[in-house]
């Protein structure tokens, strides 16, 4: 069950567009990853809850995870309170992350940065041990786990990271997973309303801004994060 990585995102399709490339590129080292969306993106103009199953299955798929779980959280109405942190604490204890990537701190949707406080709060909680917590089930507590790291993805604002990941090799993987939304982005013979996110624009910008922060690091391609502590290194020579 314990994973190297475990993404989570607010909607299906959240962790595609912000760190998808940098998820294949892990499991093609041999990294277990696994995604989990807290809500199924009901409230989305575009699409059904039902369509975004299926193409959060087949993003999935693309970027090679070992699952995608959903949390049927609340569109739009969840909350970062104890009821749904405790949720996520469980998630978190029974797949011991050494490594969680969420929601950016700050976007334009607001389930973005409740999503990623929500996380972050939880993967906190998470290593107390006197919370206790207990899957459906299974008879025994389960045990405190706080993952290593909290890394946060960067999504519609065009934040600073604080560092970026080469994913030159990985572009047209990640291109691919997003892309699998088929309901969500570009299609000129939809019918359905046009949406910030649905248009060849917004499309196009994905790949752009990659490209960008991998000109500025001097690689094809990149992925930015933040984070909300200080990032250490042993050596001087770490830091390319």
């Amino acid at each position: 069950m314990k994973l190297d990585i475990l993404a989570i995102g607010a909607h299906p399709d959240d962790v595609e567009l912000g760190c998808g490339a940098t998820l294949a590129k892990e499991v093609s080292k041999g990294k277990r990853v696994g995604i989990i969306d807290l809500t199924r993106g009901e409230l989305g103009t575009r699409g059904t809850a039902e369509t975004r199953k299926a193409e959060s299955e087949a993003a999935a798929k693309l970027l090679g995870v070992a699952f995608r779980i959903n949390m049927d959280f609340a569109d739009g109405f969840f909350a970062n309170d104890k009821k749904h942190q405790l949720e996520l604490i469980k998630m978190i204890r029974k797949y011991q992350p050494d490594v969680v990537v969420c929601n950016a701190i700050n976007d334009r949707h607001i389930d973005h940065g409740k999503g990623s406080k929500l996380v972050s709060d939880a993967c906190f909680l998470s290593g107390l041990i006197k919370i206790e917590t207990q899957l459906e089930g299974v008879s025994e507590l389960q045990s405190a786990w706080r993952p290593k790291y909290v890394y946060h993805y960067i999504q519609w604002k065009n934040l600073k990271p604080d560092f970026v990941v080469d994913v030159s090799e990985f572009i047209d993987t990640k291109m691919a997973a997003v892309l699998a939304y088929k309901t969500q982005f570009y299609n000129e013979a939809s019918k359905e309303p046009e949406t910030p996110i649905s248009t060849k624009n917004f499309t196009d910008s994905v790949k752009y801004r990659a490209r960008d922060l991998g000109r500025l690091v001097g690689v094809e391609y990149a992925e930015g994060f933040t984070v909300e502590r200080l990032i250490a290194v042993d050596s001087l020579f770490d830091v390319k």
